[in-house]
């Protein structure tokens, strides 16, 4: 089963923040700077996971990883927008 998780990241080093930002382009959506959509499974979230814990540096950088639920139930208010409205991604990305 596939959920929805809101992936965060703070990175200090620009070459290592380029490497996060392509680790994530294949795993979901980019939302905003420094924000991704993904919808994976628990195998896929432990890689993905696990090739970011390689590129970062634990004492100077952070990922959040938000767990927003089953994807096959997303509601159309899971994500609210002020200002700019939000448009869903048309196509998820899956990564097989």
């Amino acid at each position: 089963m596939r959920r929805i998780y809101l992936i965060t990241y703070d990175v200090c080093d620009a070459k290592r923040l380029r490497k996060i930002f392509k680790c994530l382009r294949g795993w979901g959506d980019h939302l905003q700077y420094s924000v991704f959509e993904c919808q994976l499974t628990d195998a896929d979230l432990l890689r993905c996971k696990a090739e970011m814990a390689d590129i970062l540096h634990h004492g100077e950088d952070q990922v959040l990883v938000i767990d927003l639920g089953p994807a096959a139930s997303r509601s159309a208010t899971l994500v609210q927008a002020i200002g700019k409205p939000y448009s869903a991604m048309a196509a998820p990305c899956f990564v097989v």
